[in-house]
C-alpha cells in the first residue's frame, strides 16, 4: 500500500472539504481547512519527497465564476512539478491535452463518460482514442444506496444507475490505467474508512487503485491495508497535519514504506 498525495482546489484555493457538501449553486462547500499557500507549494512539498501518482482535483464546475482561478492554480502546480500528479475536474477530450502538456501524468474522468445516470461507452472510447489508455484514470467515486454502492458524478452531487462492484471494475479496467475511488459518504469527515467498500475493492480490483475517504489515524491505515490485501493505495487529506489534522506526513510515509 502506497500513499498518494492529493491537492483539492475550490474557489481558487487549496482546501479540504466534506465530500458530500459540494454544491454548484453558490459554489458552496463545508470546509475543513483552507490553506494560505497555493497549489504549487504543496506540489513542490510532495515532489521533494519523491511522491508520484497523486491527484489534483478542480472542484468548481466550468460554469463557475471561480473556475478560471481554480484552473490557474492547478496549471501552476503542474508546471512547478511536472509528471507526478494526475488531474481531474471537468476533463473532456477537448481540454485534456492542455493539462497533459502542462505536466499532468494522467487525466481523471467521471462526468464526461457518465451522463444522465448512464455510462456512455462511445464517450469513453473517444477519450481513450484522444488521450490513450495509459494516461487515463477513471474516477469511480461512490455513495451507498440501500445495500449497494453507486457511482456518483458532478462533484458527487448526482447518483448514476451504475453499481460499483466487481463486474464494473473488471469491465472498465480495459479502458484505463488506474482507478480513483472516493468513499463520498465518509470523505472529509476523518471518522473512519468505508470498510465494506475497501474489502470489495481489495478482492475485485486488478489494476492500480487509490482509495480516499475517512482515514483519520494509523488504525484506519492498518485496517485499510488488511482489508485491501495491500493492493489498495491510499490518499489522506483532512487528517494530515498539513491540512489541520493530526497525522504527520513523514509518519504516514514511514508506515507505507516510502
Amino acid at each position: 500500500m502506497r500513499f498518494r498525495p492529493c491537492i483539492d482546489i475550490h474557489n481558487g484555493k487549496v482546501k479540504q472539504i466534506v465530500g458530500g457538501s459540494l454544491r454548484d449553486q453558490g459554489d458552496q462547500a463545508e470546509e475543513n481547512f483552507v490553506a494560505d499557500q497555493d497549489a504549487a507549494y504543496f506540489a513542490r512539498l510532495y515532489g521533494e519527497r519523491g511522491l508520484k501518482g497523486g491527484h489534483m482535483i478542480l472542484l468548481n464546475s466550468a460554469e463557475s465564476e471561480f473556475y478560471q482561478k481554480t484552473k490557474d492554480q492547478a496549471l501552476s502546480a503542474l508546471f512547478a512539478v511536472p509528471g507526478i500528479f494526475q488531474v481531474g475536474g471537468g476533463i473532456t477530450p477537448w481540454n485534456a491535452e492542455e493539462f497533459l502538456r502542462a505536466g499532468a501524468s494522467h487525466v481523471i474522468v467521471t462526468s464526461y463518460v457518465f451522463r444522465d445516470g448512464k455510462l456512455y461507452y462511445e464517450r469513453l472510447k473517444e477519450l481513450v482514442r484522444r488521450v490513450g489508455k495509459q494516461r487515463l484514470v477513471l474516477d469511480l467515486s461512490c455513495r451507498k444506496k440501500g445495500e449497494e454502492y453507486y457511482i456518483v458524478t458532478d462533484r458527487w452531487q448526482n447518483y448514476t444507475q451504475v453499481k460499483l462492484n466487481g463486474e464494473t471494475l473488471e469491465m472498465l479496467s480495459q479502458y484505463c490505467d488506474e482507478f480513483l475511488i472516493h468513499a463520498v459518504d465518509v470523505e472529509g469527515k476523518a471518522g473512519g474508512i468505508e470498510e465494506e467498500l475497501a474489502a470489495m475493492l481489495g478482492q475485485k480490483c486488478e489494476i492500480p487503485l487509490t482509495y480516499a475517504g475517512g482515514v483519520h489515524n494509523f488504525e484506519d491505515l492498518k485496517k485499510l491495508k488488511e482489508l485491501g490485501g495491500g493492493r489498495i493505495d491510499v490518499t489522506i487529506g483532512s487528517a494530515l497535519k498539513l491540512f489541520g489534522g493530526s497525522m504527520s506526513l513523514d509518519d504516514v510515509l514511514a508506515f507505507c514504506g516510502q
